[in-house]
Formats: structure tokens, sequence, C-alpha cells
């Protein structure tokens, strides 16, 4: 059974393309873009490819060969993704010059070895290698909240199977991948329905896409399980809408980035060896697909153990443990993510309205697109709260004097005065002195008490109130909310 291609992707010159243009027309729009001319100063597209544009693999045998890593056996299926492996890095470069060889050796006398070729996947390069810059991410792209985050916080600690020694494999989602041609990833949607950007390094990519509002002809009867090659022969009996799935094309050359909207289901196939760095990233744009993917998920844990309830002691924290190790996060940890970053765009608010030195306009924008993040979060908080999402949770008990001391915290609202420093062209440095900025959050705690404020999602909604009201200069309805998109 064939695909319906549809259409391609567009591909812009970034060079000529603002921040807000870009926000626009495909960030809230929620639309795929592929864009030229934003890797020329990259590190990586020197060190890591020869001249020819293959990649140097021996680079990566003499530099980072110890490293760890996952690699897909792109033959083998288990489960719904392709089989992983562990190796070393320079294990994975033997394996796939011996492949290379293999392979001309079989062209000139017409004979095939029928080996399996090998995708290394996942490696958290950045973390792992901190002080080489291979490269620095897009401004269009750098109001990552998810690597913010996980630059200072765990999104999931359970005590029960946290390990000290696993930091790297779960501590971001930045990405390297490299394959030889041939490699390729089976369909899915991004990890929390979360936005990616894709760079490709050395080599050629084909993307297939399919928008959000056809995803549902890609899985089975029963919604349940989705189509793992849409190159296979599909069974309309299992998958009936499939044939009538559109489907967008894209082939992405070399030092092209593409962005990959929240939800858009994907699969991708290397055309020649090919090296990529990948992101994954939130931000008050997506937060709703982020939410609706949990929710989902979330019913789908309890169904899968409701015949237990009657005999579980705690059936809401077995739902929510099952949730954070199928999805990544549960719903607490999901709103503890949503109170600091609701606390950090306050704190930056404060900031901005005792600081002279930066000029009106750009001041006023960055405290549109600060009120415009709480809204975000609000919206989120109050959908929480309307399905019980917190029952039995009393809240996150927040200390603002103590949060204040944590220098994860002071960093996360650093990280944010960068990002909205760049995309604003406004001056930095104007996080202000502890004794002030209590001050004011203080003035904003609607309860009061020694200096604490358990955030129930009732009280959080009624903090970002109050701080927009008295910190971002409008009551919140002058300024450009989010489209309506959720994530459904």
């Amino acid at each position: 059974m064939g695909i319906r291609i549809g259409g391609n992707i567009e591909k812009v010159n970034a060079k000529e393309l603002s921040y807000s243009e870009f926000v626009l027309k495909y960030m809230e729009k929620n639309q795929p873009v592929v864009m030229m001319g934003l890797m020329d100063d990259w590190k990586a597209c020197k060190d890591w490819v020869f001249d020819n544009g293959k990649p140097n693999l021996q680079f990566f045998s003499t530099h980072f060969g110890n490293s760890r890593v996952q690699v897909a056996d792109c033959g083998t299926k288990e489960f719904t993704d392709q089989k992983r492996v562990e190796m070393s890095v320079s294990e994975f470069v033997d394996h796939w010059l011996e492949n290379s060889m293999e392979e001309q050796s079989s062209a000139s006398t017409n004979l095939s070895h029928g080996h399996h070729v090998l995708y290394l996947k996942d490696w958290h390069f950045v973390k792992e290698y901190p002080e080489y810059l291979a490269y620095t991410t897009p401004l269009f792209f750098c109001d990552d909240w998810l690597n913010l985050y996980l630059d200072n916080y765990r999104m999931h600690k359970d005590p029960d199977t946290y390990q000290a020694n696993n930091e790297i494999s779960c501590s971001d989602y930045r990405f390297v991948y490299m394959g030889a041609k041939g490699s390729w990833t089976p369909l899915h949607a991004d990890v929390f329905r979360s936005y990616s950007w894709s760079a490709n390094v050395c080599g050629r990519k084909q993307w297939l896409f399919l928008s959000p509002s056809q995803c549902n002809r890609v899985f089975d009867r029963n919604m349940k399980g989705s189509v793992y090659n849409i190159f296979d022969d599909v069974s309309e009996k299992e998958f009936p809408g499939f044939k009538e799935a559109i489907w967008l094309e894209c082939t992405q050359e070399q030092n092209e980035i593409i962005f990959v909207p929240s939800g858009w289901y994907h699969q991708v196939h290397n055309l020649e060896d090919t090296i990529s760095i990948n992101h994954n990233w939130f931000n008050a744009y997506n937060l709703s697909w982020v939410w609706n993917l949990l929710l989902r998920d979330y019913d789908e844990a309890k169904e899968y153990i409701e015949d237990i309830r009657d005999i579980c002691d705690d059936f809401e924290g077995l739902c929510q443990r099952n949730l954070a190790a199928n999805t990544g996060m549960n719903f607490n940890d999901f709103y503890f993510f949503l109170t600091h970053f609701c606390l950090a765009n306050v704190v930056e608010l404060c900031c901005l309205r005792r600081n002279c030195e930066n000029s009106i306009r750009s001041s006023s924008l960055v405290a549109q697109h600060l009120a415009m993040n709480l809204r975000s979060v609000q919206k989120i908080v109050l959908e929480i709260e309307s399905v019980g999402g917190l029952a039995g949770n009393r809240g996150i008990f927040l200390d603002i004097r103590e949060t204040l001391d944590d220098p994860s915290f002071l960093n996360l609202c650093m990280g944010l005065e960068r990002v909205y420093g760049m995309i604003h062209k406004l001056k930095g440095g104007f996080i202000d002195t502890r004794k002030d900025l209590v001050d004011d959050l203080m003035d904003l705690d609607s309860i009061r008490t020694n200096g604490s404020q358990v955030f129930k999602a009732e009280e959080l909604v009624i903090f970002i109130d109050k701080a927009i009201a008295k910190l971002g200069g409008t009551n919140g309805d002058e300024i450009d909310l989010l489209s309506e998109r959720d994530g459904a």
C-alpha cells in the first residue's frame, strides 16, 4: 500500500526571518519548517565533517570513544520500537566502518552480507562534554523551558528507583544522532508532545509528516497501537484509516535545521551517512500538548490496573508511579515544574520593574512575554484542577525566602533572563537583591503565613493574577495571549 503525498515542507532563509515572525508563522500555528543559514559558525560542522561532506568518524573515536551510548538495530523491531543495544562510541564507529567496507566489497562482487544497519540515538552529548562547544542553539529555539529546567532539577525523582550514578541518562533532551545510509526512525510523535529541532551536520534525511488532525488515521481500531513503518504493507483491516492519510514530505540537506511542531507524527530515513543534533523542548506555546498527553496516558495507566483498585492501598499513587515510568513524569512532577516556572517568571517581572536602564519598548516586550508565560501556566493549572489532577495532594510547599536562596532556582531565573534578553535585545544583569525580591513576592502572597505558601492550584491562580496586575502593568486583557491550540 503506497502513501499519499500532499505537499512539501516550506524552506526559509532564517537570516531573513525575525523571532516574532517565526513565532507567528510556525511556533504559534504549530507548523513545520526547514530553516537555512543557522549553522555557519558551528564547531561541529568543522570537526565532525570532512571537506567532501562525509562524517569524520575517527574524530569521534579519538575524542569521545569511551562514551557509552544507545544504538538502535534498524532491522529488528522490539515491542513498538527498534531494538536497542548499548556499546561504546568506538565500538559503534568500528561497526559502521566495517559494514561500509563490506558494502563496498559486496557492490563490486554482487554479494550481500545482510548486516543490519545500526543507528546511534539519544546521545546526551552536551551533558557529557559541556566544555566542547559543538554548536550554539539558534535564537528561534532558545525559549526552552524543558532543558533549562533539567539543567537545574530532575523531572522525576523516585526515591525507590533513583540512582545517583545515572545522572546523564535522564538529564536533558539535547541529543546527537549518528547513522549510516539506510538507518531510520519508525513513525512516532515526539516525547511529551514537545517541539523538536533537528540540524543536519552532514548527510541528507527524508522526512514524512502527518498533521495532528490526521493522526487518528495511523492508529488501529481501538486507538491503542500505531503503524510502525509507513512503507510496510499496512493492514487495512487493522488500520482502516491509514490509506486516507495525506503526508507532507521533505528532504533535509546538510546544514539545514527542521522545526518539528507538537503532535506531528513523522518517520525519518537517512539517505546518506548522517550526523544530526536534535533537541526536544517546550514553552508557553505548547504546554497544553504536554498536559493533554499526560492526561491521556494517565487514563490509560488507570484503565490498565482498574481491576486491582479495590485491593490497592494507594491506587492513585500507583497510577502516578506508572505514569511517571511510562511517560517520564506524572501530574505532581508537571505541577512542580509549572510552579517553579511561575515563580521564576514573577521574579523576572519584579526585576524588570526595578530596572531603569533598559529601553521602554524592550522592557515592555519582555513584560508582555513574561505575562503571557504566566497566563499559559495559569490556564494549565486550571485544567489540572478541573479534572482533580492533584486530588489527595495538598500542593507544593514553597517557602519564598528559602527558594530565593536555592542556587538551582536562581540559575533558573538567570537562564530566563538570558533567553528573553537575547530575544528582545534587552541588556542583562537585572537580577535584584534578595531582600527586594522577597519584599515584592511577599506582597503578592495571598496567604502571608510566616513567609511561606502552599501552592495549591487555586492559590497559584490567584498568585498569577496578582503578579500580572501589579508587575505586568496590565490587567492581562491587553496581552497577546496564546492562540487556542489544544493538543487534542
